[in-house]
């Protein structure tokens, strides 16, 4: 284990202390970066079992549900890269306009430096320690700051850092609120957040008082439209599982169906026997499922459990679920249909496992909703007629667009992942990444006394005059 202080640094002492650290990262091989991503690696890999019980401990979450949605993106984004890191970090030669003749232009991704990442509890192991991939791949390094409301996988990464970094390294803070705030504070070089868009608009506020870049992975109400020529059984199937993993506690989940009018009721029922062969095979209910997490804490559970009762008084009817124990925060996976505008559900991300579902008669109808609603981090089409389907790809905005499955997009490393103005700023994972920690800087070589602006400097003559507006006219 690493030596650590009797007397734990502040925030702003330990920021000053990684200074050092991040010059002399700068200079870093990959061979060396790649040595640091392989002790976290194996310290996953090695540690599997105390991740699981973390997670467990802090909302149930079954132990096949850790290792598909927490550990294998981890290590499948470190795997990710260590194979591509060299070619990352090669410079990039450019091409020469015709301007530019006699110079060399190259492109190099340098780190920024000292980073800040503030992570939710909805996914604490994945969703911290993945934009520490990033950062550690670029060269950066990194100050921490877990989620409070999931203290026992917190308290894993703690230990996890502090067996594999040096302070000046890799840090992390636990706290609450008035810690996030003190970090922020600081003159981070880069600023990764995953959160709320309320919070995001915080973040983002106190990044700009040192011109900060930053990385916000917010949220919003990601829909799913059903079209007419979709396979309904394989729609089903995969949204039945991409919004109740995890408890429906996923920011990319779908928020809420869109689907023709004429399919709903079908809908229904192929949905609520998919629930059952999911979570109730031997049908002695839902909540003695091992498969089915709970809501992260009281304080959630009485949200939904509001946003539920407010849908009911307002004419909304449950198709499927409802039932719930408020001792262990248990909520059972929930459709409800007669969704009004002046709806809790119908306005507010969800975070839960209440699924919305709204019919339409034509397409045009759930694209005017979507683009109605703030842009989503995620859009979901299910269909097989391309005409619908590139409808909708040029008719709406969101972060990413899967047909045909939901979630999935996640895990894929060569795919740009994030959001676009309040559902997120900047793109992760794979290459992208690697990018939202680096700074790629244009280097621009000339040849000792080759000069091609000769002409153009003063005093201006008639043929510099005549050399300039050739360029605004050729060029």
């Amino acid at each position: 284990m690493n030596s650590q202080h009797t007397l734990p640094l502040s925030p702003s002492d330990l920021f000053e202390k990684q200074l050092k650290t991040s010059i002399s990262w700068r200079k870093s091989a990959a061979e060396e970066r790649i040595l640091r991503l392989k002790k976290l690696r194996d310290w996953i890999k090695n540690h599997q079992k105390d991740i699981q019980s973390a997670l467990w401990i802090d909302f149930s979450k079954p132990a096949p549900e850790v290792d598909l949605s927490e550990v294998f993106p981890v290590t499948s984004e470190i795997n990710h890269a260590i194979k591509n890191l060299k070619s990352w970090m090669k410079p990039k030669k450019v091409a020469t306009p015709l301007p530019m003749i006699g110079t060399t232009g190259f492109i190099k991704a340098e780190p920024k430096g000292r980073s800040l990442i503030i992570s939710p509890w909805n996914f604490p192991f994945n969703l911290t320690v993945g934009p520490l991939v990033s950062a550690l791949a670029a060269g950066c390094t990194a100050i921490i700051k877990p989620s409070e409301y999931s203290p026992n996988t917190s308290k894993l990464i703690v230990r996890m850092i502090r067996e594999i970094f040096e302070e000046e390294e890799v840090a992390v803070f636990l706290g609450e609120t008035s810690v996030a705030t003190e970090l922020l504070a600081l003159p981070f070089d880069h600023i990764f957040f995953t959160g709320s868009p309320a919070v995001g608009k915080i973040v983002m506020k106190a990044a700009a008082e040192h011109l900060s870049s930053v990385t916000l992975e917010l949220g919003g109400k990601s829909p799913a439209i059903i079209d007419q020529s979709a396979n309904l059984e394989d729609a089903v199937q995969k949204i039945m599982w991409g919004k109740f993993v995890n408890c429906g506690q996923t920011c990319i989940a779908p928020d809420y169906i869109l689907i023709q009018e004429d399919l709903k009721e079908e809908f229904v029922m192929r949905a609520k026997v998919q629930l059952q062969t999911y979570y109730d095979p031997k049908f002695k209910g839902i909540e003695l499922s091992p498969d089915y997490a709970r809501i992260i804490n009281q304080k959630h559970f009485e949200r939904l459990r509001n946003y539920l009762d407010d849908a009911l008084e307002k004419g909304g009817k449950i198709e499927f679920g409802g039932n719930y124990n408020a001792s262990t925060n248990y909520l059972e996976p929930t459709l409800v249909s007669g969704i009004r505008e002046d709806m809790i559900l119908f306005q507010e991300e969800i975070f839960g496992p209440i699924l919305p579902i709204i019919t339409f008669r034509e397409l045009s109808e759930a694209i005017l909703l979507i683009n109605s609603k703030p842009k989503p981090l995620a859009l979901y089409f299910f269909g097989t007629n391309s005409k619908p389907m590139d409808q909708v790809i040029r008719e709406t905005s969101s972060g990413n667009l899967v047909i045909n499955d939901c979630v999935l997009h996640f895990l894929h490393n060569e795919l740009p992942f994030g959001g676009v103005n309040n559902s997120g700023i900047g793109k992760a994972h794979g290459h992208e990444g690697f990018l939202a920690f680096s700074n790629e800087k244009g280097i621009l070589k000339q040849r000792v006394g080759y000069n091609n602006v000769t002409l153009l400097r003063p005093p201006y003559g008639i043929k510099a005059k005549q050399i300039i507006s050739s360029l605004i006219k050729w060029f």
